[in-house]
């Protein structure tokens, strides 16, 4: 069989574990600014099933995030983990984007860029919308068949891919025709880290935001143009498309391609009424439990 070509999709989310008051926007939109970023969990899963395809079948990881400028961190780290090549999909008129407008953009990337791919992954939810619905959607818009849940690859052979997923109380083994879309789950694999001579080479990848910012730590290229010729050769440059460059129509991108608005925003504190200590003894946690029973806690 050919060496496949995949396409991973990625996304740098805040992290929901450390929430403040300032985590909305009033119109509905999370504001990034005030949380820290993280590498959506679920899609290193992706990424991780996507390396251990390539060592097994052979063939190019190609990964893509749609963001702002500082989504090149996750694509960097997909690069440190071994990806063959990393894309940052970023444009103002992106911005607003629902998970319609946001399926759409990935398409045409996807389609624009690699045309000839065979599997395209992504985790299955992010953890900032919880959603669960861009990878669905991007595989409606692609036309190919999707497999969700995705725990394991149990064989590509003839142009069909058999794989087990996830189901309530369960799994089940399902197959279709490739191309096809995978959302992975957390329970598919271990991510691998880092690895140390990637870590060392890609530390220094910049994209084009990077540049203007690069020229004075790197006074020996006169321009941006000429630094980005110098990462370009040294395989270190992360290539940033636009709207132009997907071919996207600017109705179906940003606020204007999102039918879907917040209605309601509601903050709930959860506070305590106080504690009781529990002895550690064998009588203190015994009259704890008689406690939790009457009380049809537990």
């Amino acid at each position: 069989m050919k060496e496949l070509s995949m396409v991973v999709l990625v996304k740098q989310v805040p992290d929901t574990q450390n929430l403040t008051g300032e985590a909305m926007k009033e119109d509905g939109t999370v504001n990034r600014a005030a949380l820290p970023a993280i590498f959506n969990p679920e899609d290193l899963n992706a990424l991780e099933m996507a390396l251990d395809l390539r060592e097994t079948y052979g063939g190019a990881v190609h990964v893509i995030s749609m963001g702002p400028p500082s989504a090149v961190e996750v694509l960097k780290e997909a690069l440190y983990r071994g990806a063959d090549d990393a894309y940052l999909l970023s444009d103002r008129r992106f911005a607003g984007s629902d998970t319609l407008a946001t399926s759409f953009a990935l398409k045409q990337a996807v389609t624009t860029k690699f045309p000839d791919f065979d599997i395209v992954l992504c985790g299955r939810q992010a953890i900032d919308g919880d959603t669960a619905q861009v990878g669905p959607q991007t595989a409606e818009k692609l036309g190919i068949p999707q497999l969700t849940y995705v725990e394991r690859i149990e064989e590509i052979k003839d142009g069909m891919i058999k794989a087990r997923k996830l189901i309530d109380n369960g799994s089940e083994l399902v197959e279709t025709t490739l191309p096809v879309l995978l959302t992975v789950t957390d329970s598919a694999n271990e991510p691998r880290p880092y690895l140390a001579k990637r870590l060392l080479k890609y530390r220094k990848a910049a994209c084009g935001f990077d540049l203007p910012g690069l020229l004075s730590k790197y006074p020996q290229f006169k321009t941006a143009e000429a630094l980005r010729e110098h990462l370009k050769q040294k395989g270190l440059f992360i290539e940033m498309w636009g709207m132009e460059d997907i071919q996207a129509d600017k109705e179906e991108v940003g606020f204007a391609g999102s039918p879907t608005t917040v209605k309601m925003i509601e903050s709930i504190s959860l506070t305590g009424k106080g504690f009781k200590k529990v002895e550690p003894t064998d009588d203190g946690i015994a009259q704890f439990v008689a406690e939790l029973i009457e009380d049809h806690t537990w």
